[in-house]
């Protein structure tokens, strides 16, 4: 099939089908690679996972090895893994700290800033090489918004703040939550799934599946607040709003109906956390007011921005990202955010509820890899040949609907074509036009 045929986005019927050799080809996701992961930003970390000179991660970004450093100058630099020698990996541990990294092949050596500073026996190399040819190497573009780090592989790629549009606002939201900063939890949750990334893309957006899916987890909750005054709020759960943030990103808003971590108290968060929460809620206001305070404290955030960034803002605040290894492998990441100043109790609290969730082990995740690894095994039917995402279509969508996902996969196909500007929200049915 040509790529532009690959999706159908009918507003007059109010029909939208992906056809399901999006999930399977190789030739898809090497476009994708190609079109998307080396064309656009790309999530890589938080400037808090590199608090001292020298500290130091390991991640890969776009199918890409990479690893981000605290200068000796207070900067964080990012540079490719690979030796300018022979191409070894140069950091080969997850994270640390270190004055100077060393490629183990051959004991070449750099400083934080990526230079050249030894190579063993220098009398066998030429002075007319010029030493700063084989320094570290730093992706095309590196930037951050609000102390979150993305690169991009191509560097003709519009300014990072203009890239995100809309989605600053909810980055602002979470960056706001303390006066004194915000910061990445030690370690982190990774597991692989055996299904495309973009199944998982669809999953972290997907609201209409939290009932049915997630029975065990509400049932447990449920009896687990029955006899706590207003725990009876988680079963009077309703859909949110979706707003269309451009580029792709999109994101989902909620009342935090049983509190939020952040400041805003409940009686399912017990007696113990009362003052504290309140405390903080004073201090918001007095910074924020009363209506941006309600907006970072009072209202969940399902925040997706484009190609793989999912960020869950609710009892707790994590990062997500998922990157493809094969048509049918992902690999899956996640952090948890808490601000600086929350008291140990807090941040126990708010890990507590992710792990218990959305940990690899936790009362959601495995629902979600089971569903999504189903739906892959289920793309062996060759003779169904499309997947339906038209709900909603005929109405203002909420977050029980499938906006989300529609949004993701014309901004995907937009990228596939190597379009511009896509219109990425639905049309008024009957609308022929934007």
């Amino acid at each position: 099939m040509e790529t532009e045929e690959l999706i159908i986005d009918d507003s007059e019927r109010c029909v939208f089908r992906y056809h399901r050799t999006t999930m399977t080809s190789p030739d898809v996701l090497e476009l994708e690679r190609q079109r998307i992961f080396d064309r656009c930003w790309v999530y890589l970390g938080h400037e808090s996972e590199v608090e001292q000179p020298g500290d130091y991660r390991r991640r890969n970004v776009g199918g890409r090895p990479v690893f981000f450093v605290r200068g000796q100058d207070g900067g964080v630099r990012v540079f490719l893994n690979t030796c300018p020698h022979r191409g070894a990996l140069v950091c080969r541990r997850d994270e640390g700290n270190t004055q100077v990294f060393q490629c183990f092949y051959h004991s070449w050596t750099y400083n934080l800033d990526g230079e050249l500073l030894r190579r063993p026996d220098e009398a066998g190399y030429s002075e007319t090489v010029d030493r700063t040819e084989m320094s570290l190497r730093p992706p095309p573009r590196v930037d951050n918004y609000r102390g979150f780090y993305f690169i991009s592989f191509n560097p003709d790629i519009e300014e990072l703040p203009v890239y995100l549009a809309g989605a600053t606002e909810y980055l602002d939201r979470i960056a706001d939550q303390s006066e004194v900063g915000i910061k990445v939890s030690r370690g982190s949750n990774r597991y692989t799934v055996r299904s495309n990334w973009k199944l998982l893309v669809e999953n972290a957006m997907d609201a209409y599946h939290l009932l049915p899916l997630h029975i065990t987890y509400f049932d447990y909750v449920t009896d687990l607040v029955k006899d706590i005054p207003g725990g009876g709020v988680i079963k009077n759960w309703r859909p949110g709003v979706v707003r269309v943030l451009g580029n792709g990103h999109v994101v989902q808003e909620s009342p935090g109906l049983t509190g939020r971590t952040v400041a805003q108290w409940h009686p399912v968060m017990g007696e113990d956390s009362k003052e504290e929460i309140e405390a903080i809620r004073e201090r918001l206001v007095e910074l924020h007011g009363e209506e941006r305070t309600n907006q970072i404290a009072g209202t969940n955030h399902a925040l997706f921005i484009f190609p793989n960034l999912f960020i869950n803002d609710f009892l707790f605040t994590i990062l997500r990202t998922f990157d493809p290894t094969a048509p049918d492998r992902t690999d899956c990441t996640a952090w948890s955010l808490v601000p600086k100043d929350h008291s140990t109790n807090l941040q126990a609290r708010r890990l507590d509820n992710f792990i218990t969730f959305l940990g690899p082990g936790g009362l959601g995740t495995p629902d979600d890899s089971e569903a999504v690894e189903s739906c892959q095994l289920g793309y062996q039917a060759g003779e169904m040949a499309w997947s339906d995402l038209s709900r909603g279509m005929h109405r203002e969508a909420t977050t029980a609907d499938e906006l989300t996902m529609r949004v993701f996969w014309r901004e995907w196909l937009g990228c596939l074509l190597g379009l511009d500007g896509v219109e990425t929200a639905d049309r008024t049915p009957g609308s022929r036009d934007g």
